[in-house]
């Protein structure tokens, strides 16, 4: 039977053996909300207790179908599940959760009276961040949790966008003998400006991570015109649709100026979303993103006027290439331009024209400054 401790105890006995203050204990356990689900009435109530003690808001579900809803309901901080349990065992509602956008990437510990090795791998390759044995010691329990709940917390407040927000991303993975050998020790190669990093056709066998520099991406049409579907700058990926559905490249991708990449081998992240699943979630948020970008700009060319059509394209490269303030000069061709919203290389240059007269934007040195951000923003059609 796991024993209740003291208030007093834990934290001594937390101080001792995590070196922290009793300040930094109240300010990272304060208001975190845990989703117990076990089935065993005097299990779940003794630890229902302990974690309440410890100062976590604590939730429970006596059955894994309960569960499942009130992790929905609720969107705790950390799951803890028990394994053998009616209507639902703990492999169904680690699965169900993971499936669910706004669930899965929710911390998730198992309990289980068992420890079969089997046991383990089964539930670590379902993607459980961690598997203790009952009966098990109340400081196993809290330390493993405050190590999910610190990882949760990075995914949380984002990853930086560039080659170290890479290293961090793949070194926050369990430290399993084949993701140390992954690509952030791979090469990073140079690209000239105009230079063509793949050919729409060619078998996508790399995700494309740019570390410096601007690509776009394109298709041609059956007329031979350009149609530039994305711009993408550093710290973006391209190409991840295509290698995870195992297509060839839907487009071509060619760098805008000198640039640098980091190509990621289909092998090496297919190791990397297959042991974690932080991972999975994080670029399928991403691929959700790059979806939805493209939907927007395809609805844009179909339905809008020419205005607005050159207003939202100026205000979305704008939004890639700079770090968001209006005056912030940035660099697009003509030609890209046209070729990112759908018309003629003359119409886009009289509609430059017209917004500069309009003071709606200025050209200085080749570079375009947004000087009316609303109104291009609240253009209409």
């Amino acid at each position: 039977m796991t024993k209740i401790i003291s208030w007093y105890d834990f934290l001594q006995r937390f101080q001792q053996a995590n070196g922290v203050s009793l300040s930094s204990v109240f300010e990272f356990y304060l208001m975190k909300k845990i989703l117990l689900i076990e089935d065993d009435q005097i299990m779940r109530e003794n630890t229902a207790e302990m974690l309440e003690l410890a100062s976590y808001k604590v939730i429970t579900a006596e059955d894994g179908k309960k569960g499942v809803a009130l992790a929905k309901k609720e969107n705790p901080d950390l799951v803890i599940c028990d394994i053998q349990m009616p209507e639902l065992d703990g492999y169904s509602v680690l699965y169900l959760l993971g499936k669910n956008p706004d669930t899965a990437r929710i911390p998730f510990i198992f309990l289980t009276s068992k420890s079969e090795k089997e046991e383990v791998r089964k539930g670590m390759r379902m993607g459980a961040d961690d598997y203790l044995s009952k009966p098990f010691e109340e400081m196993e329990l809290l330390a493993s949790i405050e190590t999910r709940l610190k990882k949760s917390e990075y995914y949380k407040f984002g990853i930086e966008n560039d080659l170290a927000g890479l290293n961090q991303l793949i070194h926050s993975t369990r430290d399993e003998e084949e993701l140390k050998k992954l690509s952030v020790n791979k090469r990073i190669q140079r690209f000239k400006k105009k230079e063509m990093v793949f050919m729409e056709g060619d078998e996508a066998g790399n995700i494309i991570f740019i570390h410096k520099g601007k690509i776009k991406t394109f298709k041609n049409t059956s007329e031979g015109k350009e149609l530039i579907t994305g711009v993408h700058g550093s710290g973006e990926y391209i190409g991840t649709i295509d290698l995870v559905e195992n297509k060839t490249y839907r487009e071509s991708a060619m760098t805008m100026e000198d640039t640098e990449i980091l190509m990621i081998p289909k092998q090496d992240f297919y190791s990397m979303i297959y042991s974690n699943r932080d991972l999975a979630v994080h670029f399928i948020h991403l691929l959700s993103n790059n979806m939805y970008e493209l939907e927007e700009r395809l609805l844009t060319i179909a339905y809008d006027s020419v205005r607005k059509r050159v207003a939202d394209g100026l205000l979305a490269v704008q939004k890639k290439f700079t770090s968001g303030h209006s005056m912030e000069p940035f660099f697009i061709s003509r030609e890209d331009l046209a070729s990112m919203v759908g018309i003629a290389h003359e119409t886009i240059s009289r509609t430059l024209h017209d917004f500069i007269d309009e003071h709606l934007i200025a050209v200085k040195d080749k570079q375009i400054v947004i000087m009316d951000e609303q109104k291009l923003k609240h253009m209409k059609n």
